[in-house]
């Protein structure tokens, strides 16, 4: 499963590149106001310091604007994915910038009927919102392995985004429900990192590692 950052923070992007571990990232207009920067400023330094897929919002709500503004993300870098939100205006402005070679990521998807007509309209990528639903009390996993399975029932090529994730569990079960991807705040990339078991176990290796004739001198 690749993992996508979702963030505007370029510093956090840097941060998580340099770990090796990121594969893209994934942006929308509440974490570019969040960044407190002109938004295409930061998506150009964005697609610079990660080289995988970085999807770059649009926010028009008809599928000539969707359209013209996504051809205009698509010019900005060659690994940009214009975001699309998921509505009938937004499928068929799907449809038009996948004919034209320009790919997509679908969002704001909250079930598998939604998803399935984001992959039938083109889309690159789909991303149901799973932490979103849970809030309502729906379980949004259950969607991402639905979608995952529909999509293989029927060999569509669209990848599951799982999105919304909100803690490590999710990126566990969006690996084990087969998702092609995770994308997650920086705070969670951190999470997943630390176990209190890794530290007490340095802690106690380099204890005894001190205790090692001529330890100083081994790597000098």
């Amino acid at each position: 499963m690749k993992i996508f950052l979702d963030t505007a923070d370029v510093e956090e992007i840097r941060q998580g590149v340099a770990m090796g571990v990121v594969d893209g990232v994934t942006t929308n207009p509440s974490l570019a106001a969040k960044a407190g920067r002109n938004f295409k400023d930061v998506v150009l330094e964005i697609v610079e310091i990660c080289p995988g897929p970085v999807s770059a919002e649009t926010v028009a709500l008809g599928a000539d604007e969707i359209v013209r503004e996504g051809r205009i993300l698509a010019k900005w870098a060659p690994n940009i994915i214009v975001k699309v939100p998921l509505m009938a205006e937004g499928l068929k402005a799907v449809r038009q910038l996948t004919s034209e070679g320009i790919k997509t990521n679908v969002t704001l998807v909250f079930s598998v009927n939604q998803a399935l007509l984001a992959a039938k309209a083109g889309a690159t990528f789909v991303s149901p919102f799973l932490g979103r639903l849970d809030d309502i009390g729906q379980d949004g996993m259950q969607m991402v392995r639905e979608t995952v399975e529909v999509f293989r029932n029927y060999g569509l090529v669209t990848e599951v985004l799982a999105a919304s994730i909100r803690h490590p569990l999710h990126v566990t079960q969006a690996a084990l429900a087969g998702a092609d991807i995770a994308t997650m705040p920086f705070k969670v990339l951190g999470m997943l990192v630390k176990h209190p078991l890794t530290d007490s176990g340095l802690e106690s290796f380099l204890k005894d590692w001190e205790k090692v004739p001529d330890a100083k001198t081994v790597f000098l």
